[in-house]
């Protein structure tokens, strides 16, 4: 299993913050937000990872992520994405260093508590994305259940006005190597990304598109209120192990 954590775009939401450094490189509590998705993926077992990253600050990466030694990783690559062309553009980008195994994706901002390593173990094929309940699932792609087949999903609904469910699908997720076909047969979104959700729903469509629901704690932290929450819940974590 490879790991890939899309680290790239401008983080305009964060400005001014992100005019001096890559949104994926600001401090949550006392390290890089970057270092959290990298320790979920080391502690599942996964060595092998790849940060696609982007923007005027991609080169700060390696400075301080360097050749991924000290955080655990055995062996660390870089992609460039050279323009905001979406996620699964993104993850195009880690074709061949993925080379024909399964991987498992996470966003750079998304932090989590969740030990991934059962669901890594247990994968077989098709994908899996992960979901949490969230009191406001309009901001996010929101999953519709398939009623005859438990445990899978039959669609996924970008940002709907009136959610069926207050799910909520996270930056997490694990896929074969056949994403990278369905990120071929994708095209751009009406603001001209490639949508991960539009792949995500090939894998719908093909009756392989699994979920589980993520236990514990998660945030993404890509707006002021929720890169304060984040700081806020791993300073009270690593406090109480003291």
């Amino acid at each position: 299993m490879k790991g890939v954590i899309l680290a790239g775009g401008l983080g305009t939401r964060l400005y001014p913050l992100t005019k001096v450094t890559n949104k994926h490189l600001l401090p949550v509590y006392n390290k890089p937000m970057v270092f959290y998705p990298i320790e979920t993926l080391v502690n599942a077992g996964v060595e092998d990872i790849m940060v696609v990253t982007g923007g005027p600050h991609s080169g700060h990466f390696l400075s301080i992520l360097k050749n991924g030694h000290e955080l655990g990783i055995k062996h660390l690559e870089y992609a460039y994405q050279e323009n905001e062309g979406g996620i699964a553009e993104a993850l195009s980008l880690a074709k061949d260093f993925v080379d024909g195994d399964s991987s498992v994706v996470i966003l750079g901002d998304n932090t989590t508590d969740y030990d991934l390593s059962a669901d890594i173990k247990t994968f077989k094929d098709g994908a899996v994305v992960f979901l949490k309940e969230v009191p406001d699932p309009e901001r996010f792609g929101v999953p519709v259940f398939d009623k005859d087949n438990p445990g899978l999903i039959a669609g996924i609904l970008e940002k709907p006005k009136d959610p069926p469910n207050n799910f909520a699908v996270t930056g997490l997720y694990i896929y074969d190597s056949k994403v990278f076909d369905f990120i071929d047969q994708i095209k751009p979104s009406d603001r001209g990304e490639l949508e991960i959700t539009d792949v995500n729903n090939h894998y719908a469509k093909a009756g392989k598109l699994g979920f589980k629901e993520l236990k514990g704690f998660w945030r993404d932290a890509g707006t002021f209120d929720t890169l304060l929450e984040v700081n806020n819940f791993w300073a009270k974590k690593a406090e109480s192990k003291k």
